[in-house]
């Protein structure tokens, strides 16, 4: 054996734990060799590293649907945004990428990997600005992927930030993005200068994934403006095309302002098309809402709705530290608690459900579901969190104990309790480790 961890609780997809303790060997070669009933009186393999998880809780690692690694880290440069819009943030963005160097992508990007993978991030996808006519950070990020093919899986959206129809050379950069190894086809339709403008090039994005048969990630409808409504035009070319759960629909934002019969229908056509939903609490939050006195939106997507609905949702960190997010550190345990307050997903049974946006349904996202578990025969990637549950990894805002990846220990967090001198009492470790549901009577 490479590796056993003895006597964990299993999270088993879907926000749900199996029952009982479980114990998981890991064979050389990184895979997963048996996953079997704890038995105390056992012994353990005489060969590799052992690992006692006493009950917490071990999961398939966590899964990033939505980031941007080129724009990581750049965070008041030239300038900060002191609108806090979207639309400064582009500007803002669109003066910093002219400075771009492979050198000044590749620490940054490398940068917020290794914050990740410390927090059992072990899949990115990650989107990157194609409307550079030197395309510096796609070979940049390229570069990285390579790299870091040992330990994490990363994917590259090809994402048009300035357009695809309205930006000068638009298409032609957007091809050339798929020529050099984007796995991802993105597109903006809401930035375009029309409607018409829009819908054109979500046809030329799917056309384009079709072609190279790649998977579609648009930003859609990232507004206020409850006039913008491509994400049924999304819908239906993922139905139409045939792509369906190949498509994301990330931000979606305007769909916190449409009214209550035309979200009907759109329950329905994305129930029907099989398209995946990424919100992103951080930036959604942020950024919408800029322009409203009050009542102010607050422009997350109909999460709650969609779920109910039958629509895979993930939650998604998006920005860290650039012109529209200033803060963050990639922590999806973090995005899943701002998340399920943000879409109001607190009850009893909601909570883990934050738990599968950052891990199984995300992992839905970048299509990589027949790899991704614990179970005989998969890579031997997963976290040990010290936690028994989903909701309580998310409330105590837990750092996993261990991030193994592919069978071998990545990371390790020991556990560090606070010592507390309290009036009247003997100095004392805090515990943060009451379980969150009803008091024993």
């Amino acid at each position: 054996m490479l590796l056993i961890v003895r006597g964990a609780r299993l999270y088993a997809g879907d926000g749900r734990v199996a029952p009982g303790l479980v114990d998981v060997e890991v064979a050389e070669g990184g895979h997963v060799a048996q996953v079997i009933p704890h038995d105390d009186e056992r012994e353990p393999p005489s060969t590799g590293t052992l690992i006692e998880a006493r009950g917490a809780l071990l999961s398939a690692p966590f899964v990033e649907p939505h980031i941007h690694l080129d724009t990581a880290l750049t965070a008041g440069e030239p300038r900060p945004n002191e609108s806090g819009t979207l639309w400064e943030g582009i500007a803002c963005w669109s003066e910093r990428k002219q400075t771009l160097t492979r050198e000044d992508v590749v620490a940054r990007a490398t940068e917020v990997l290794r914050w990740q993978a410390a927090q059992g991030v072990l899949y990115v996808r990650t989107h990157c600005d194609v409307t550079d006519p030197r395309l510096v950070a796609l070979d940049a990020l390229a570069e990285v992927r390579d790299r870091v093919r040992d330990v994490m899986t990363l994917q590259i959206v090809a994402f048009p930030q300035e357009g695809i129809v309205s930006f000068p050379g638009g298409e032609k950069l957007l091809r050339e993005a798929v020529a050099r190894g984007a796995d991802v086809v993105g597109a903006i339709p809401h930035f375009e200068d029309t409607r018409e403008d829009g819908v054109a090039s979500l046809h030329l994005a799917f056309a384009l994934a079709e072609q190279h048969g790649l998977r579609v990630d648009a930003h859609c409808d990232e507004t206020d403006d409850e006039q913008s409504r491509f994400v049924e035009v999304v819908a239906a070319l993922a139905l139409r095309s045939g792509l369906r759960e190949r498509v994301t629909a990330s931000h979606t934002t305007a769909m916190g302002s449409y009214n209550g019969a035309y979200s009907r229908k759109l329950e329905r056509m994305l129930a029907r098309s099989g398209v995946n939903l990424v919100a992103n609490p951080f930036a959604n939050l942020n950024l919408q809402g800029r322009f409203d006195g009050y009542p102010k939106r607050r422009g997350l997507t109909q999460v709650k709705e969609m779920l109910a609905a039958g629509v895979n949702v993930a939650f998604g960190h998006d920005d860290v530290m650039d012109p529209w997010n200033a803060l963050g550190t990639g922590n999806p345990l973090q995005t899943a608690l701002v998340g399920l307050y943000a879409a109001q997903l607190t009850g009893a049974d909601e909570i883990p459900t934050a738990f599968s946006m950052v891990t199984d349904r995300a992992a839905a996202v970048l299509g990589i579901t027949e790899e991704y578990g614990i179970r005989p025969g998969s890579p031997a990637d997963f976290v040990l969190l010290p936690a028994p549950s989903p909701a309580e990894a998310i409330r105590r805002q837990v750092r996993p104990r261990y991030v193994v990846s592919r069978g071998r220990v990545l990371a390790r967090t020991p556990d560090v309790p606070t010592r507390l001198s309290w009036p009247g009492e003997e100095p004392a470790n805090v515990d943060f480790s009451r379980s969150a549901g009803p008091r024993p009577q």
